[in-house]
């Protein structure tokens, strides 16, 4: 049992049955006589959906404990996995992988998350790279803040500084989707 005022993103809990990955989770101090709150946001690993229960500090939940393994995926439609230890094959479903499937690229090795024998999450890394396949031709403008449209060779539509041209590789925040920087020269020309 673990208390909600102990809750952190990656771990999994069980509420009436279901199971569920915690994504986020924040707590507020109360005020007066007001108590404070424990603001989660979860995954349900059986259907995908997310949840944004609030708890009560002291609210004990059942934590469940995760074996990890780790996993390179080798079939990017069906979310197939092999497990590095013993060269299963895994198929992980759509749910599981979430949103950061588009990030999936082969020779990757993920952590695949179990419980019960049953995978519940795949990890990625908080940043990704992706190479910039469509965009207006950059521009040397002296506003730092100018943003522009780009599609990325994933698909993922996305908004990148005017320096950022077709076929630069640029680094993304895999949860939120969002620009963070453009890969150095010396690591463009060996990947």
């Amino acid at each position: 049992m673990v208390i909600a005022s102990e809750l952190r993103a990656g771990m999994a809990i069980r509420i009436e049955g279901e199971t569920y990955k915690v994504l986020e989770a924040e707590s507020k101090a109360g005020a007066a006589k007001l108590g404070g709150v424990v603001k989660t946001k979860l995954r349900n690993v059986t259907t995908g959906r997310a949840w944004g229960p609030h708890f009560r500090p002291q609210e004990r939940l059942e934590d469940l404990e995760l074996e990890q393994h780790h996993g390179i995926p080798i079939q990017r439609r069906r979310h197939l996995f092999m497990n590095l230890e013993n060269f299963e094959q895994l198929e992980v479903p759509r749910a599981i992988v979430g949103p950061p499937e588009k990030f999936l690229q082969s020779g990757m090795q993920l952590p695949v998350e179990f419980f019960a024998s049953r995978p519940i999450s795949v990890v990625f890394p908080d940043l990704g790279e992706a190479r910039v396949a469509i965009t207006a031709p950059p521009t040397h403008s002296q506003q730092d803040s100018a943003w522009k449209e780009a599609t990325l060779d994933n698909g993922i539509p996305i908004r990148v500084p005017l320096v950022i041209g077709p076929g630069e590789i640029v680094r993304v925040d895999v949860k939120t989707g969002r620009y963070v920087e453009r890969v150095p020269a010396e690591r463009k020309r060996s990947a």
